[in-house]
C-alpha cells in the first residue's frame, strides 16, 4: 500500500502541472451554406430559443407534431447521428443534458416526454443537420416507429 500512495500523490502532482487544454468548439458557420440550423445558429434566421450553452441550442420546432415540440441540435455542423463520432464527448454529453433540461424546463419531465433522432433519407431525416427532437405535453402515440400503409402520407 505504500508504494501506491507516493505513486497517486506523484501522478496528481504531474496532472496538476500539465494544463488541459479546453475543447474546441466548431460552430456551425462551417456548415452548408443552405443548413437552415446553421442559419439559426449564425443569427441570419429566427428561432424561439428555449435553452442555450457553448455546445448546444434548443429552440421550438416551427411545425409542431405535439403541444411540446422542442428541437436541440449541436453548434457543431455534423449531418445526423451517424457523423456522432465526430463531435467531441462534451458536445455529445451536452446534446442529451439539453433533452432533459429543457423537458424539465417545459414541464413535461414527469409525465414524460419523447426524444427523436432521424438519420437519413429512409428515417424521413428533412434538416441535415444532427437535431434531437423532445416531444411530449400530452399523450403521445404509443407505437411511434409503425410504417404509414401504401397510399397514405
Amino acid at each position: 500500500m505504500r508504494r501506491v500512495v507516493p505513486f497517486l500523490v506523484a501522478f496528481a502532482l504531474l496532472a496538476a502541472e500539465a494544463p488541459v487544454p479546453a475543447p474546441k468548439v466548431q460552430t456551425a458557420q462551417s456548415g452548408p451554406a443552405d443548413c437552415v440550423f446553421c442559419k439559426i445558429l449564425a443569427g441570419t434566421e429566427p428561432s424561439r430559443k428555449v435553452y442555450e450553452n457553448q455546445y448546444v441550442l434548443a429552440f421550438w420546432d416551427i411545425r409542431p407534431r405535439a403541444k411540446v415540440h422542442l428541437l436541440v441540435i449541436p453548434k457543431q455542423h455534423v449531418a445526423s447521428l451517424k457523423e456522432l463520432d465526430e463531435l467531441s464527448v462534451e458536445t455529445r454529453a451536452a446534446l442529451l443534458s439539453a433533452c432533459v433540461r429543457v423537458a424539465r424546463d417545459q414541464g413535461i419531465l414527469d409525465k414524460g416526454f419523447r426524444v427523436i433522432s432521424n438519420a437519413g433519407k429512409d428515417a424521413s431525416q428533412s434538416v441535415f443537420h444532427l437535431h434531437f427532437h423532445v416531444v411530449g405535453g400530452e399523450q403521445l402515440r404509443e407505437d411511434a416507429i409503425t410504417k404509414d400503409p401504401v397510399g397514405r402520407p
